[in-house]
């Protein structure tokens, strides 16, 4: 019998316990803190944000599985063991909520949307020229599975679109490819919207600085889903400051959830979403770890496994 040690706090736990038996109503789900006994038998862990020492203390869970698309909240666990396996969430369902957030907030700043809102608010009847979809420029930080969506998303309307990676990616129609460190400041030169979806790792971290985000064009528009660690807030706000970065969405911060004093939440031209972009879906999450699961029990290696060198 396959047992799930499941964490998920302060969210109700019925509804993933039920899309699980949905698909196979053999498994035990355990939500915590009821998990029972290390001595109960082999055991996989489905958790955000777990208590640090708490993976430690059973030694009977075999692999880890993540909520979200993010593996920092196990990582940051001093004694998270050294060898046990994690896995990201790569559900269709995340994927789909990704592609919808960046379909919509580049839409938003091709179309100029958050200059329309601040005009609203003063009673200000003011019209603003946009340029057509083919002439807007649109760099996708980051082409792993949620990147490679998003970019499916916007192909539809005619982006003239390109993506930045740390590794060479296959060739493809509507998609111009750039790699490496050395191609970064190339791939921001010709990015008219930025999306920034990489994840946390020591090579991300605050790899968008000041020196950075003004190899952007003048005027271009910053979209950040991935991980909040990406950015020098304080960098982008004196950009948005001095009018270079016309605006940005924020779905995720350095620190979270965002200080409700923190002077961005007052900047017309910014929009801030609290980590919500791509919400994990209980339904497609059930399928992809049980699925997974299967791989493992298998003795194949499952989808999205963490490659500790890379950080992702």
């Amino acid at each position: 019998m396959t047992r799930i040690l499941f964490y998920l706090d302060d969210y109700p736990h019925d509804i993933w316990r039920e899309c699980i038996h949905a698909i196979d109503p053999t498994v035990e789900f355990i939500g915590n803190p009821d998990w029972g006994s290390p001595d109960d038998g082999d055991a996989y862990a489905f958790v955000w944000e777990p208590e640090p020492g708490l993976i430690k203390r059973y030694p009977n869970i075999k692999a880890v599985f993540s909520l979200g698309a993010g593996v920092d909240h196990i990582l940051c666990d001093p004694d998270l063991p050294a060898d046990i396996p994690i896995i990201r969430m790569g559900d269709e369902g995340l994927k789909e909520g990704m592609a919808e957030f960046v379909l919509m907030n580049v839409l938003m700043h091709h179309r100029k949307t958050p200059e329309l809102i601040a005009a609203q608010r003063q009673h200000h009847w003011k019209r603003v020229f946009s340029l057509a979809a083919k002439d807007v420029r649109v760099g996708i930080l980051g082409y792993g599975a949620l990147g490679s969506r998003a970019a499916a998303a916007l192909k539809p309307l005619a982006y003239d679109i390109a993506a930045w990676s740390r590794s060479p990616k296959p060739e493809e129609a509507g998609i111009s490819h750039f790699t490496g460190m050395e191609k970064l400041n190339e791939f921001l030169a010709r990015t008219d919207i930025l999306v920034g979806l990489l994840p946390s790792t020591k090579e991300t971290e605050n790899l968008l600085d000041f020196d950075r985000l003004s190899r952007l064009p003048e005027g271009a528009a910053v979209i950040n889903a991935g991980r909040g660690s990406l950015i020098v807030l304080d960098d982008l706000m004196a950009l948005l400051d001095s009018g270079y970065i016309s605006g940005a969405s924020l779905d995720v911060f350095p620190e979270e959830p965002l200080n409700e004093n923190h002077k961005i939440w007052d900047y017309d031209n910014v929009v801030i979403t609290p980590h919500s972009a791509a919400i994990t879906r209980p339904d497609t999450a059930a399928e992809y770890v049980l699925r997974n699961i299967k791989r493992l029990e298998n003795g194949e290696t499952p989808e999205n496994l963490l490659d500790t060198n890379l950080g992702y």
